[in-house]
């Protein structure tokens, strides 16, 4: 029996993702039938972006499963006519790309490297950083990409600490959670990664509380989601050097207004939300895998818990 796939995305997506879905359907041995244009009525599977311009699901009462193509799924999740299974991407190819952006600009703030990279006086000024191991490194959200990370930079040898909303155990990392533990994490944070989903009990967590419980001189490093800090608070901890330094790759509203100042900043590195993307290739077998599961009357992964928002 053939699947009936839809694919809804923006147009341009299509050309990068049908080759390499098909290519995982085939691996997986899926009969599939992918399109972007099917009678609701005869679509088993959605392959989805929350951008797309299908938002409602009503239609769709034969599908089994909406697959979502973004890690980030506080655009799905709040739809009320979405209330069939719907699973998140975790994507091998986006974990990797996190990884190595985050351990990049980590290094670049431990290693003090723009006052090397950027010195027009031409100042002889040496300076030894310390060792990975004396530097401290806080990773807010210990979900597959904060877990990821942390075995990263765990690694090269930073003491790792992390904080979830919720009890969890990681190999190599000193764990907390909670409203307390959230303030012993942020004591370590001599640079703070922030990896949190965007949910109403995530957002403005990097407030100006929080900013206040940082070592003085930290470093914030945010290719999260751009509302889990609150903008005004973070410059103005800018300004008055409590924080030395923020890296941000996600903002509330984006592309991020030219006249925001977080472009003109000195002490601010925007990045044009880059830090990850799913790729087609990894991606594709993720989906291929779950629709394979469905299927086979087995359990769908990374299943989106709707009262937790993630």
């Amino acid at each position: 029996m053939t699947v009936n796939i839809l694919f809804a995305a923006h147009a341009d997506r299509w050309a990068t993702y049908e080759t390499p879905l098909n290519t995982a359907f085939e691996a997986k041995g899926i009969a599939a039938h992918l399109s972007c244009d099917f009678a609701p009525a005869d679509v088993d599977y959605i392959v989805y972006a929350p951008n797309s311009p299908l938002q409602d699901f009503t239609p769709y009462t034969r599908a089994k499963a909406v697959l979502n193509l973004w890690a980030g799924v506080e655009g799905a999740v709040k739809n009320p006519t979405l209330k069939i299974p719907l699973a998140r991407m975790v994507d091998p190819g986006m974990t990797k790309s996190m990884t190595e952006w985050v351990a990049g600009h980590v290094m670049r703030y431990h290693l003090g490297m723009d006052r090397h990279i950027v010195n027009p006086d031409q100042a002889w000024a040496p300076h030894t950083p310390p060792l990975a191991s004396e530097r401290g490194v806080c990773i807010l959200g210990m979900g597959a990409l904060g877990s990821a990370v942390a075995a990263t930079l765990t690694g090269l040898g930073f003491h790792v600490n992390g904080w979830n909303r919720s009890a969890r155990d990681v190999p190599g990392v000193t764990m907390q959670h909670g409203t307390d533990g959230l303030s012993t994490a942020l004591k370590t944070a001599e640079i703070l990664i922030l990896l949190l989903p965007d949910t109403p009990a995530t957002q403005n967590t990097l407030d100006a509380q929080a900013l206040a419980q940082l070592p003085k001189g930290a470093f914030v490093i945010n290719p999260g989601r751009g509302p889990l800090i609150d903008d005004d608070a973070l410059l103005e901890a800018l300004d008055q050097g409590r924080v030395a330094g923020a890296t941000l790759d996600v903002f509330r509203v984006e592309p991020l207004s030219q006249e925001h100042p977080f472009w003109a900043h000195p002490k601010v590195t925007v990045t044009p939300h880059v830090a990850a993307e799913t790729r087609p290739v990894t991606a594709a077998e993720v989906i291929a895998e779950n629709i394979r599961r469905g299927e086979a009357g087995e359990p769908f992964l990374h299943l989106v818990d709707r009262s937790s928002g993630y």
